[in-house]
């Protein structure tokens, strides 16, 4: 099934999330396809705002944020400065990936890893306040 919507404001980008966070579960992965700035980071804000009361930043230097959820965790990876899967194993990327909780990934390209996800989401810049948010649901 595909979903298609036009953002106008980060506030419309994280009510989107939250409407696809409604069909998410323990388990589940999130693909998140956008180029730089393209709103990715503000997208996982309304996920993780629908499981965690916490606040969410760019795990561009983290590679992984974990927030603690009521039920469980939500995995946030940011893959864009991995350079190999054994650098992403090293950091433990493996048991998480493989473990409970909700994978976001942004970037998932770099490892080409993620066979099976839940939903692809794209983003893409229509100008510097829209964004065009296509969302592919797999099962």
């Amino acid at each position: 099934m595909k979903e298609s919507y036009i953002s106008k404001s980060e506030k419309q980008t994280i009510r989107i999330a939250q409407k696809l966070a409604k069909r998410l579960k323990n388990g589940n992965t999130v693909l998140l396809y956008g180029d730089l700035g393209a709103g990715k980071t503000v997208f996982v804000k309304g996920i993780v705002k629908r499981f965690a009361k916490c606040r969410v930043s760019s795990p561009s230097f983290a590679i992984v944020y974990t927030y603690e959820g009521k039920h469980f965790n939500i995995h946030h990876f940011d893959l864009y400065r991995v350079a190999s899967l054994e650098e992403f194993f090293a950091f433990g990327g493996e048991e998480i990936l493989f473990g409970d909780g909700i994978k976001i990934v942004e970037w998932p390209k770099k490892l080409n890893i993620f066979s099976e996800p839940t939903c692809v989401v794209r983003i893409s810049k229509i100008d510097e306040d829209q964004r065009r948010i296509d969302i592919e649901w797999k099962n």
